[in-house]
């Protein structure tokens, strides 16, 4: 399947946003999935797993994130100490708030796409995001019908804004796969979480692969771990065949 693909700018309510865009080079409109990316930031790697979304029948957009503190791009082959605190800091300067005003301002950009359908969208996040995909979900619960987030990290934190305490308000099918040995997800985390998710009455999947690492589906990276990773993206395009396509609404 060849793919139509572009760099964007989003207006948002603080400014604009560098995205990238793919979508099937096809006539019609496809299922929106907002692709939220990890700590490291915005990069080709993540590109090409929208690639990969998009492929399957998708309009998969990757906001850039960071776009408050200008362009910032991270050489991860040199990681060392002082690009991790960077990382962090960088990750630390998005507020539930803030983000959540941006995925407003992402579906209402995809809204006015004519490559997007006007029924359900997904979106799946992984690592800082896994709180973002679940506020999303709970924030648009009559547009977000399947989210997933692969070892994501402050879902479950002790805050009056936790993500896991607003679930009751979604409508989606979530999707959580964590790390066998994450020290990024307390052992509280996964049965809290699937605590709210049962109270919710929300259907859903919870995983511990045995082996997986923190980044496990990134090819590029060291925890890269294939067959776990094929498994992944098996659960993340069921999912959202399963809750998207089955209801689409081609625009007219």
């Amino acid at each position: 399947m060849g793919l139509k693909e572009n760099h964007v700018t989003v207006p948002t309510k603080h400014g604009l946003c560098p995205s990238f865009i793919a979508c099937p080079d096809e006539d019609g409109s496809f299922p929106a999935i907002i692709f939220y990316m990890d700590a490291p930031g915005f990069r080709e790697e993540i590109c090409n797993m929208a690639r990969r979304i998009a492929k399957s029948g998708y309009y998969c957009i990757v906001p850039d994130m960071y776009y408050r503190l200008g362009t910032v791009r991270f050489n991860l082959p040199r990681r060392d100490d002082s690009m991790t605190t960077v990382i962090k800091a960088a990750m630390n300067h998005l507020s539930h708030e803030g983000v959540n005003e941006d995925t407003d301002a992402w579906i209402q950009y995809l809204d006015a796409q004519p490559e997007v359908d006007e029924g359900p969208m997904g979106c799946v996040g992984h690592c800082m995001s896994g709180r973002h995909i679940t506020n999303a979900a709970t924030r648009h619960p009559h547009r977000i019908k399947a989210a997933a987030a692969f070892y994501g990290v402050g879902i479950v934190i002790d805050a009056d804004d936790s993500p896991h305490l607003f679930l009751g308000q979604a409508k989606a099918e979530f999707y959580y796969s964590f790390g066998e040995n994450d020290p990024t997800v307390p052992d509280e985390v996964i049965p809290v979480l699937e605590k709210a998710l049962k109270k919710a009455k929300l259907k859903h999947f919870v995983e511990q692969p045995e082996g997986a690492r923190h980044g496990y589906m990134f090819a590029e990276r060291a925890p890269y771990h294939p067959r776990l990773a094929d498994a992944g993206w098996k659960r993340l395009l069921d999912l959202f065949d399963r809750n998207l396509k089955r209801h689409s609404k081609k625009k007219k």
